[in-house]
């Protein structure tokens, strides 16, 4: 069992040493030490205070703490719902839940331009949440990508992906200069669209041939110790780094 990493770099970026965590945790210093040197593995407990002190999630201070058995059953209770289609998601759904998000709202999908045709007001909403310190990154598709065209000539749209994919640009313009609004265009396969809203995310699963209204939706909601929902984020995560940043003025 080697050295924990993990935790020695998260007590130093925190500003701590193992003497004053030990304080605030009341564990013996050299108990701490032996958690990062030796790798040893601390009561749930323990663990459960480590992380909260150092604002961390236990599972990536102790990756190995959870048995197999708890994340599957983390993450089958991750799922909150699962519907047949996108259109079965109630309107009502979507819009609680842009109104509700306090830390961020992510967005990744080709074009998404339901998000303006079920939700009427929505680049209000979205507006309200930025001035309110709510983080957005928008994440929609380059309509000149071979990603796009692929995608088009798949679900027999022909240009159509690419004609939806500058609507919706033209739609979220209004919004793309705001303080705390990133956006971003990607060319990337995806084989589901992400809609992140703090610990709640929809993932809308991309069959090959079928547009993705028509294809079914994973309500999830965040759990410690479940994967799925930080899964499809890594997703998400690997698109961003990827893409290339939009703004107002790249509509001059």
């Amino acid at each position: 069992m080697g050295s924990n990493e993990r935790l020695r770099a998260a007590i130093a970026e925190a500003g701590l040493t193992s003497e004053l965590l030990g304080e605030d945790l009341k564990v013996d210093p050299k108990t701490i030490d032996r958690w990062i040197g030796l790798g040893r593995i601390p009561h749930r407990r323990s663990r459960q205070a480590t992380a909260l002190r150092l604002g961390k999630d236990e599972h990536y201070l102790w990756p190995d703490a959870l048995s197999q058995s708890r994340v599957e059953a983390a993450s089958t209770a991750e799922v909150v719902a699962v519907h047949p289609n996108r259109g079965s998601v109630p309107a009502g759904t979507w819009e609680s839940l842009l109104h509700s998000a306090t830390d961020c709202i992510d967005v990744l999908a080709f074009a998404a331009t339901f998000l303006h045709d079920t939700i009427a007001d929505f680049d209000e909403i979205v507006a309200a949440r930025s001035r309110a310190g709510t983080r957005v990154r928008l994440l929609f598709g380059d309509p000149e990508s071979e990603a796009v065209e692929l995608r088009g000539r798949e679900e027999g749209l022909g240009e159509g992906l690419s004609a939806r994919c500058r609507l919706t640009w033209l739609y979220m313009k209004p919004l793309l200069d705001l303080p705390g609004v990133e956006a971003r265009a990607h060319g990337a396969t995806l084989y589901s669209s992400v809609f992140r809203f703090d610990d709640q995310l929809f993932a809308n699963h991309h069959a090959f041939g079928a547009p993705a209204n028509h294809s079914p939706v994973m309500h999830l909601h965040r759990i410690a110790g479940g994967r799925m929902f930080d899964h499809q984020m890594k997703a998400f995560e690997r698109v961003w780094d990827d893409a290339q940043p939009i703004s107002g003025a790249s509509f001059a």
